[in-house]
C-alpha cells in the first residue's frame, strides 16, 4: 500500500459547511453528493466532503457568459 494517499492534511466540511460556501440549501448538497456530482465520504450516518472537491467543483461550474446562444 505504497501508493496509498496521505489523507493526514485532508480538510473535510461538513454537508451545512458546504452549503453554506455554495449558498444552496443542504438538501441541494446532498442532491449533489447523490448524484454523484461532489464526491463526499460517509463518516456513520453523515456525510463529509473534501475541501478540495468542493473548489474543483465551484471551479468547473462557473458559467461562461461568452458561451452562451443567444
Amino acid at each position: 500500500m505504497a501508493d496509498a494517499k496521505n489523507f493526514s492534511n485532508a480538510r473535510f466540511m461538513t454537508v451545512a459547511e458546504v452549503a453554506e460556501v455554495m449558498r444552496v440549501s443542504k438538501m441541494t448538497v446532498y442532491r449533489l453528493v447523490h448524484a454523484g456530482d461532489l464526491p463526499a465520504v460517509r463518516f456513520g450516518r453523515s456525510y463529509r466532503v473534501p475541501e478540495t472537491a468542493v473548489e474543483a467543483y465551484l471551479n468547473t461550474a462557473r458559467v461562461d457568459g461568452a458561451s452562451e446562444t443567444a
